[in-house]
Formats: structure tokens, sequence, C-alpha cells
């Protein structure tokens, strides 16, 4: 089955209304890509901004709350993020998972959550260096896969980033055999549980270091469908070669 792919930029704690200018040249350079989907996940700060200068891009959120109101103080709902101007957002990152706690049963509530008020969602999975090394990456990666998938998981909505947490920001990568292993497995684990047509129609993208200099093959795999990008996302011109190899 042919999938579109897609290319999500992930700014995490960067970006200031300064730098909403790459926010702009982001936009026109997804005018230019038409065949790929192209996206900001911006600081919730940016969103409105963001929203008003995206371009053919779209602009999605970094986190939800499971609840659409209530006493949470610091949190933001879907419906609050929709407002401000996003259509996504990221849930399950391994920066949330490891430093704030997030079980695979919150990941699944957030991701319910941002459907049902009208969100796409990126959940994201990966497994440490240790468990790499240990030679259970295929295992512990499947497993927290469905522990989060939520209910009524759909690829209209959902799409999934694989995401060796060792190799993000750190330059360090899976060979291409790794990554594309991890990807057919975690595509049969879709299978499993939403069956073949569903699997097949799911984006699985990769996340964890990509760049300009190694996106073209790693996108070139059967079973990546796009990245889920960082650092080389914060600017027009590292994000653009990324863009081309999804193209």
């Amino acid at each position: 089955m042919s999938r579109r792919k897609l290319v999500v930029g992930n700014w995490k704690m960067n970006g200031m209304r300064a730098h909403l200018d790459e926010v702009e040249a982001i936009g026109k350079l997804a005018a230019q890509h038409p065949a790929v989907e192209v996206g900001l996940c911006l600081p919730a700060t940016l969103i409105m901004a963001g929203s008003q200068l995206k371009g053919a891009a779209f602009i999605g959120a970094q986190n939800c709350h499971m609840e659409l109101s209530g006493a949470y103080t610091g949190s933001l709902s879907a419906e609050m993020l929709i407002e401000a101007g996003a259509t996504w957002v990221i849930t399950g990152h391994s920066e949330r998972r490891e430093t704030r706690g997030e079980t695979n049963a919150d990941v699944a509530a957030k991701s319910v959550a941002a459907h049902a008020a009208g969100m796409k969602v990126i959940l994201c999975v990966g497994e440490t260096l240790a468990v790499r090394d240990a030679g259970d990456a295929d295992e512990v990666v499947t497993a927290q896969l469905l522990a989060s998938l939520p209910e009524g998981a759909s690829a209209d909505w959902l799409a999934v980033a694989y995401e060796p947490i060792w190799a993000i920001g750190t330059g360090r990568i899976p060979t291409l055999e790794a990554i594309q292993s991890m990807h057919a497995t975690l595509r049969a684990a879709l299978a499993s549980r939403i069956g073949p047509d569903q699997a097949d129609a799911m984006r699985i993208l990769y996340g964890g270091s990509m760049n300009g200099d190694n996106a073209a093959e790693i996108i070139a795999l059967p079973d990546v469908d796009g990245g889920l990008v960082g650092g080389a996302s914060l600017s027009a011109a590292k994000f653009e070669p990324v863009i081309a190899a999804a193209d």
C-alpha cells in the first residue's frame, strides 16, 4: 500500500516569537513538496502565532492532558490546543515517559482524549540502550506499543513514531537493517491488534537524530513512512533536505 510520507518537526522546549520566520519558511517548503505531509509540533506559546504562518504545513502540540478540563494546573486539554490552532499532538514521547513518569495507560488515555476532541496523534515508542544491548528491543517496544495503543486506533488519525531513546539527540542511530526490522515488527504487532489493512495503512515514523545527511536512506526503507525530527527541524535550511528526502 502507498502511504503518504509524513515529516514532523518537534521543537521541544525551543523557539520564541523571534523564530516564527522559520515556521513561515517551513510552511513555504511544505508547499513545494505537496506529496509529503509536513508539520511542526511547537511549544504551546507559539501554537497560535505559528498557526497563522504555517502555510502548507500543519501545527501540532507536544503533549495534552487526558481530561477535557479540571484542576490540573499547568496542563492543556486537547480542546484548548485545537482552539489555539493545533491539529496534531505527540503522545508518549520518551522524554515525558522517562522524566515525567508517564505510563502506557497515560499515553493511551491522552491519545483517546485527543482523538475525541478532533486531533490526530503521533504515538511514540522506543527502547533504552540497555534494552537494545540485551537483545530485548523487539519484545520491549512491541509490548510498549500494544499497551499504549488507544481504543479505536486507526490510520485515519494515528501515526506511530519509533524513537530509540539512545539515539535521540546523540547523533547515533541504529543500522538501516535494525531500523527496518523494528518498523516491520511494529507493523506486524499493529496487524495483530487492529487488522492487516489498518496496519498496512498506518504510518510508522523514525525518530532519533534524523537529519539531512541520513534522512534519504532511512526514509527509503520499506516500512519507514517519514520522520519525527528534533534539532534538524528548528530551521528551514536544516529541515529542507529531510522534507526533500521524503518526496
